[in-house]
């Protein structure tokens, strides 16, 4: 197994005392400055194999929702109060719906060792990440090594604000579709309005779940997280995906320790997350959700029948089209340039750091990128969904730039993109990091061209 290389320490600083913080979530308890899961994982008993809902890409099991086509002969009394929710989503069905699909997917059990171990290489990982990009060192907070189904858990919270602002935008469609009901005694006038936060908690759950079955860490996908960052390692995923690659072990986790100390550093700048989850949710917030046009491509849409449903997840790019509008189109250039500096200065940074270290970076760096880019049906269309589709041409213009700044100014230039939001290059700058550094020193950095 290689190791890394001799000029990593055997020892780092320790840093400030309990450097990972406190105020643990429900199911966790401390072991040496690591946070693990006492939680057993189990989730609720909804079935696997049912219908897909909007949204959702195919093959993407709900829980079967029983006859929903029979809603007339059901007790509605008994049925409002399953209903029940205070918000545009039933958070309930959500979290029971990630665990249940997060829950399957066949990874075993954690190593008993990789707590401790993720925990040294965090540390490490964060003293070689400071000597390039020095807001590292001052980065405080903890190191989590969980399950899919924790994974999933911890999401479910860190991007409830964007997935609300999803769920309102499409549950005004539900909202259409009630009031345009025919008969007022049509029970699904009455239910549709409460009907919505239960189909849109299974939306969230489903896609939450599917993405922590492909998780490795936290900052696999660029995803609007609103938390505090921390560092989030799957450890029988890394370790499936080492196996499967034939990566060593030791390398693959310091390369992943650094990936996650590189993500968190910059999301610890509170103006990043807070713009990543603005954009984000405005781009959701613009989805037009009109069941009309949606009808007049995929055929008559019948809420109480779960079959008209599936036809419409057959194509979920193409769902995305019909309910996709002009509005979003400057949101999401706004929306690409951000993460692909984000991703670019993450990998050059990486790339700085790693490199000289690993005998076998360039085989694992090949290894992630493919795995970033063929992520799977879920994380595709998760990132379609919030607008966060970048291809292979994004990811080499962002690092491009990002090489490009420290050729001429150093890592010291390029750690001023996160001095405030005016410090992001424009478009024509992120083809021109010359441009870029230029602007940033005869103007400090303003610009009257939104980025």
């Amino acid at each position: 197994m290689e190791r890394p290389r001799d000029d990593v320490p055997d020892e780092v600083p320790e840093g400030p005392e309990d450097p990972f913080g406190e105020g643990l979530p429900p199911g966790f308890s401390e072991h040496d400055g690591i946070t693990i899961s006492d939680a057993a994982g189990t989730a609720g008993e909804p079935g696997a194999a049912g219908f897909a809902f909007p949204g959702l890409p195919p093959g993407l099991g709900l829980p079967d929702l029983g006859d929903l086509g029979n809603l007339g002969n059901l007790d509605l009394s008994a049925l409002v109060g399953m209903l029940a929710s205070p918000g545009p989503v039933n958070w309930e069905v959500a979290r029971q719906v990630a665990r249940a699909v997060a829950d399957q997917d066949g990874a075993g059990p954690t190593d008993p060792a990789a707590p401790s171990e993720y925990a040294e290489l965090a540390r490490a990982a964060q003293a070689h990440v400071a000597a390039v990009a020095s807001r590292a060192s001052s980065l405080d907070t903890r190191v989590r090594v969980c399950t899919a189904t924790e994974w999933a858990d911890l999401h479910l919270g860190s991007l409830r604000p964007v997935l609300e602002a999803l769920a309102k935008s499409l549950g005004g469609g539900f909202a259409a579709a009630a009031a345009g009901e025919d008969s007022p005694t049509d029970p699904m006038a009455a239910i549709l309005p409460m009907l919505a936060p239960m189909l849109l908690g299974l939306q969230a759950g489903s896609l939450i779940g599917h993405l922590a079955t492909h998780a490795l860490g936290r900052y696999d996908l660029p995803l609007p997280t609103a938390d505090e960052p921390s560092l989030v390692f799957v450890a029988a995923h890394i370790d499936a995906f080492g196996e499967s690659w034939s990566l060593p072990r030791a390398d693959l986790r310091f390369y992943l320790a650094v990936h996650e100390v590189v993500h968190a550093t910059v999301r610890s700048v509170a103006w990043v997350r807070e713009r990543l989850v603005r954009l984000t949710t405005d781009y959701v917030d613009a989805y037009d959700l009109d069941l009309g046009s949606i009808e007049d491509r995929f055929g008559a849409i019948d809420p109480s029948d779960p079959a008209s449903l599936e036809a419409i997840a057959g194509d979920p790019r193409e769902l995305l089209g019909a309910i996709r509008s002009p509005a979003q189109d400057a949101v999401q250039a706004r929306l690409r340039i951000f993460t692909t500096v984000l991703e670019g200065y993450t990998d050059v940074v990486l790339e700085s750091v790693a490199q000289r270290l690993l005998t076998s970076y360039d085989r694992i760096h090949e290894a992630v990128a493919r795995h970033r880019i063929e992520r799977g049906e879920a994380g595709r269309f998760a990132e379609a969904l919030l607008g966060l589709d970048l291809d292979l041409d994004d990811y080499a213009r962002g690092v491009a730039f990002c090489r490009g700044v420290v050729e001429r100014a150093g890592t010291e230039g390029l750690e001023r993109l996160w001095d405030d939001e005016s410090m992001l290059p424009t478009p024509n700058e992120l083809e021109a990091p010359g441009l870029w550094l230029a602007r940033i020193e005869l103007s400090d950095g303003r610009s009257t061209e939104e980025p």
